[in-house]
């Protein structure tokens, strides 16, 4: 089965362009196998035809070996203390920061970050949200999300910024929409943006492979600014933070030395 996976994994590198040997191998295969038995096929050489042939097998199967678990402000004690350190290092320094939150999924967290800044009446902060899978991210453009990914929204938030939609779904409003850049970008091989004063990364690197985890988080510090901050999971302790050009300011929050 291993030397299957090798294959699979080979291929869907020249033909999809995504790095499968970078994520760690046992959470992969069993995400490839859980996609593959909805799919209808019997091993992954049928598998791979279908995603060859069929293109809802295609982006089925990309959403799902992307992470894409996640809700408005996210472990919300965390947020807090991320709000905090932006209100009090980053905005006194730039009032205008560049922020890029990474492997943004369906959107809820440059969204939340766009309401912090909203909060704070910053209205031109640069924001940038990118993730690997197109078919995720035009979710993320469209704004609309259930009642349970918002539960953590503050009621006053939600009505200032959501409009109410059919069967329980609320839609981001406009004003809000226009503060987020989504853009493609795949974490493990695509060129990072620079002079960056936040970036916010959660809950993707404990996916990977600790070589690819560590080179990612050396990319992140190189594209910060100096006191530029990294704010990620709340399982992704960075150990030997120093080693990366970080330092510890706060639960899962870095800074860049």
């Amino acid at each position: 089965m291993d030397t299957e996976f090798s294959l699979f994994n080979t291929w869907v590198e020249q033909t999809l362009g995504i790095r499968l040997a970078d994520y760690k191998e046992n959470q992969m295969q069993r995400r490839i196998l859980t996609i593959m038995a909805h799919s209808g096929a019997n091993n992954l050489q049928e598998y791979q035809q279908l995603i060859v042939a069929d293109p809802t097998v295609k982006a089925a199967f990309l959403s799902h070996i992307t992470i894409n678990v996640t809700e408005f402000y996210r472990n919300k004690v965390l947020f807090d203390a991320f709000e905090r350190i932006l209100t009090t290092q980053i905005l006194p320094a730039n009032t205008s920061p560049k922020i890029w939150s990474a492997a943004c999924s369906i959107g809820a967290e440059p969204y939340t970050i766009a309401m912090i800044l909203a909060k704070k009446q910053v209205t031109t902060a640069n924001v940038l949200a990118t993730d690997i899978d197109t078919v995720i991210l035009n979710k993320a453009k469209q704004g609309i999300y259930r009642a349970h990914e918002l539960r953590n929204v503050p009621a006053e938030e939600l009505e200032r910024y959501f409009t109410p939609m059919e069967k329980n779904q609320f839609q981001i409003k406009p004003a809000l929409k226009r503060q987020i850049l989504f853009k493609q970008h795949d974490l493990l091989k695509d060129r990072y943006e620079r002079n960056v004063d936040v970036i916010v990364c959660r809950n993707v690197t404990i996916y990977f492979k600790s070589d690819a985890r560590d080179t990612v988080y050396q990319k992140f510090s190189d594209a910060l600014v100096p006191g530029g901050i990294l704010f990620t999971g709340a399982t992704e302790t960075i150990n030997f933070a120093e080693n990366f050009g970080l330092k510890k300011i706060d639960s899962f929050i870095y800074q860049k030395i």
